[in-house]
């Protein structure tokens, strides 16, 4: 049973101060950051006989929460195990599939102009195995791909962003994470030294992208805006918190 998350607002005090730091490497969360999911929620929706309507609905529920946003399907079927559902649906022919068109149209572009800039880029979310494995065969032009469920780790556990620093090579102060979801994304990344970049997009990143209380360095609505950003400043605009 996933634990609730408290809201934004409690996870997160103002008083800032800005100082600048070079950045070497950029790591994106997948889901509605680099792959829409409505094609995997449509399939679960699908799968457990409900309209894809009314799934979504509850996802948005959940999210609005800030619940883990499998509990969605276990307002549908409480009790159930949705790993072992997750291995039944494989089996049954039903199971994850992603292909070219998940993709946002604005991905291998602006994940290509980070690379043209010299900067290392990977890809680390919280998805399963075979969808790294999907997302490898899409030849995406990054320097790696991984999972937590290959890594054993998922976030918002420190130790995901502990891989994620490894990962990506360079010191988190050099890092940039990617993400739309602020509890799962971006204040963890903060706290383990990276630098953040939270994307307007899908449920999350609409619902908190303006929001104040998320600490982000940067927030766009496209991929494509951050190249431009790294490039004109060459520099991070960091954010510390004020020492007292």
């Amino acid at each position: 049973m996933a634990e609730e998350t408290p809201p934004v607002s409690d996870r997160f005090d103002g008083g800032l101060t800005y100082a600048t730091g070079v950045v070497r490497a950029v790591v994106f969360d997948i889901g509605e950051t680099l792959v829409r999911d409505d094609r995997y929620w449509g399939s679960w929706a699908d799968w457990l006989g409900v309209p894809r309507h009314t799934l979504s609905a509850l996802v948005g529920a959940v999210t609005a929460l800030g619940l883990d946003n499998a509990e969605a399907i276990r307002l549908i079927r409480p009790g159930i195990d949705v790993h072992a559902a997750r291995r039944e649906r494989d089996e049954s022919g039903q199971g994850e599939f992603l292909d070219e068109t998940d993709l946002y149209p604005d991905v291998r572009h602006g994940l290509q102009a980070l690379r043209d800039l010299g900067l290392r880029v990977c890809v680390a979310g919280n998805q399963t195995t075979k969808a790294g494995e999907l997302l490898r065969g899409l030849h995406l032009p990054v320097d790696a791909i991984t999972t937590s469920e290959e890594w054993g780790v998922a976030k918002p556990d420190s130790a995901f962003f502990d891989r994620v620093v490894e990962l990506a090579g360079v010191p988190p102060e050099e890092t940039v994470y990617v993400g739309d979801h602020p509890a799962n994304d971006v204040v963890p990344a903060r706290a383990a030294g990276l630098l953040t970049c939270l994307i307007r997009r899908g449920p999350w990143g609409r619902l908190w992208g303006d929001d104040p209380s998320v600490p982000a360095d940067w927030r766009i609505s496209s991929l494509a805006e951050l190249p431009a950003l790294l490039s004109r400043t060459g520099r991070s605009p960091r954010v510390y918190p004020k020492e007292t």
